[in-house]
């Protein structure tokens, strides 16, 4: 096999699972050993950078760095990541004074951000920083976009949203709320604006377009809409019995949101499979212990109604068969269609974006599902001053991935207005720092801990079942946040290894608790992942390879089952082995990229 290039940030990035899965790369065992240390302040900071809303994140986020986290390999419960990032944001001191300052000078460039949702506001960030004048337009009565809209209060409160939005508006971002852009070749013409990026996400619900729809339609809701009408208090009651249509995270919020505002009866009705369903398990998870039933496999086929008023919704039972492909295909199992009485339905199937403020002839050039086509690095659309981002840019995903999308587009905008080339983009930066502390300590907390994964507390039920307003989640308390954050296995504490130090001894492999270091002759990779001395039959994990040793073998670790404990380079005699950090320093907006 090649010897694993280490050099620059490719290699010991992707071993920090967490950290890799993040779209927006925040570096997750740094912050979570500073909250094991009480350092919430420092570790909300870290987290600000990176992905601008933590307090938020840390109560909403998809959390796609917790299926990564190689603490679920060992005991299959993954760090509660997500949840200490609130703990952060929570436990937090007043850090305003340690907040960047935006330049006194302005670099004389404007930029129009369309939407105030999580893409747009990271964008302001980003290039306020910067020196750039930034203007945000958005049609609502608060900044949030669909944080504020979609999501319900019981999980995300108000005042969250204000005080992180308010750190982005606080330095020198101006607002334009009750502002809809019917325009965008009226924002073009506008002298003051330099670029323009648009992140108003994907604001039309999918609708359900069967018989009986439009006879019913004053009991028949699209759930973004109805959640919005909610989070606004322009809905305060549901009906009796509700079925809400759907499987993604907007359903449950829907169903869910429907408990609190009355609703005796309500369920939740999925076309596909428990497993298949696009919500987060955790949401389904909370959904069923609020009582709610999850349906699967059934198809709605008719809105079933006496002179306009719905009397319930009558699906045909499906189950699944798939090719030899693995393409699966809803086929009807012959049972009798299965009606199921309501008085009032929320259909959550999907999300889709709409751009009726956008000429068609203005030069913006659209493709599949009405969605702009751009550079999926730079975010730029097929008219240069205008960008992209959030679900607006691919469709609908989530937060994180909004920041991310934030971020890039950031980058480009500045590249645009400073006249440089767009694909040139500024790399990472990193540092990678030994925690030695004599022969045998080391900087770092090495011990594994075989606390399991904690639950995060909640308010009782019967009260918060009563209050839509009333936050569900308590957070951990300290100790809590302390036990969890010691389940972190520090994944970017990496193990560095000096082949030229090696004198083969095999006192490294020997001790190891898990296995995952093995000396043998070289090889092909599906050869050699066979012959370790625990076979590395995860090829999604890379293996470390270094070599050839002075006998001619190599040295091979498997990444994936190695827990970073440090005892291979406590054990070895010569130093060939050391465990240092690394930090990933993820690149933004001013950064300057490589010259051309």
């Amino acid at each position: 096999m090649r010897v694993t290039e280490t050099a620059g940030t490719a290699y010991y990035h992707r071993v920090v699972d967490c950290q890799w899965a993040c779209p927006a790369h925040t570096p997750v065992p740094e912050y979570i050993r500073l909250i094991a240390g009480g350092q919430y302040t420092e570790a909300y900071l870290i987290n600000w950078r990176s992905n601008v809303f933590p307090g938020i994140l840390g109560r909403v986020c998809d959390r796609p760095c917790e299926p990564a986290c190689r603490r679920g390999r060992i005991d299959r419960e993954p760090v509660a990541i997500c949840r200490l990032k609130r703990v952060a944001a929570d436990m937090r001191e007043d850090f305003a004074p340690l907040l960047p300052h935006p330049p006194a000078r302005k670099n004389g460039k404007r930029v129009a951000c369309i939407g105030a949702g999580p893409a747009s506001l990271t964008v302001a960030r980003d290039l306020a920083l910067q020196g750039y004048e930034v203007g945000v337009f958005d049609d609502g009565k608060a900044p949030g976009g669909m944080m504020r809209t979609q999501i319900p209060k019981f999980r995300l409160p108000d005042g969250v949203i204000d005080e992180e939005c308010g750190h982005v508006l606080g330095l020198g971002v101006e607002l334009h709320l009750g502002h809809e852009v019917k325009s965008l070749g009226a924002m073009l013409d506008d002298p003051r604006w330099d670029a323009i990026f648009v992140g108003t996400g994907a604001p039309r619900g999918r609708n359900a377009d069967l018989p009986g729809r439009k006879e019913a339609a004053a009991h028949i809701h699209l759930g973004i809409e109805w959640l919005a009408r909610v989070a606004f208090g322009h809905t305060e009651k549901a009906a009796k019995r509700v079925i809400v249509l759907g499987g993604g995270n907007t359903a449950m919020d829907c169903g869910r949101s429907a408990r609190r505002l009355g609703s005796a009866d309500v369920k939740i009705v999925v076309r596909s499979g428990f497993e298949e369903m696009k919500a987060s398990p955790w949401e389904k998870e909370e959904a069923q212990r609020e009582r709610i039933p999850i349906l699967n496999y059934h198809v709605p086929q008719e809105f079933v109604h006496k002179n306009g008023a719905l009397k319930g919704v009558r699906f045909q039972i499906v189950r699944a068969e798939y090719d030899e492909a693995g393409r699966r295909s809803l086929v009807p199992t012959g049972e009798p269609d299965v009606f199921l009485e309501c008085d009032e339905v929320l259909v959550a199937i999907g999300q889709e974006n709409a751009f009726p403020w956008i000429e068609k002839d203005i030069g913006i050039e659209f493709g599949r599902r009405g969605l702009p086509v751009l550079d999926p690095a730079t975010f730029q659309s097929s008219l240069p001053k205008v960008f992209f981002g959030g679900d607006a840019a691919f469709g609908p995903k989530n937060i994180i991935t909004a920041v991310a999308h934030g971020h890039e587009a950031a980058i480009s905008i500045d590249l645009f207005c400073r006249g440089r080339p767009l694909d040139v983009r500024p790399p990472h930066g990193f540092t990678l720092v030994s925690q030695k502390m004599g022969i045998h300590e080391w900087r770092y907390d090495n011990q594994v801990s075989e606390e399991g994964r904690k639950q995060v507390p909640t308010k009782a039920l019967e009260k918060t079942l009563k209050d839509i307003k009333l936050e569900l989640e308590l957070g951990f308390d300290p100790l809590m946040a302390c036990s969890e954050a010691e389940r972190c296995l520090n994944c970017d504490v990496q193990t560095v290894f000096a082949a030229k130090a090696c004198i083969e001894c095999d006192a490294c492999a020997d001790i190891c608790p898990t296995e995952c270091i093995t000396f043998t002759t070289d090889g092909e990779e599906e050869d050699l992942r066979g012959r370790l001395k625990a076979p590395a039959r995860n090829t999604a994990e890379p293996l470390l390879v270094a070599g050839p040793l002075k006998t001619g073998r190599i040295m091979v670790k498997d990444e994936n089952i190695c827990l970073h404990c440090g005892m291979c380079a406590e054990r070895c005699p010569t130093g060939a082995w050391d465990m240092q950090k690394f930090h990933l320093e993820t690149a933004q907006a001013g950064k300057e990229a490589p010259r051309i």
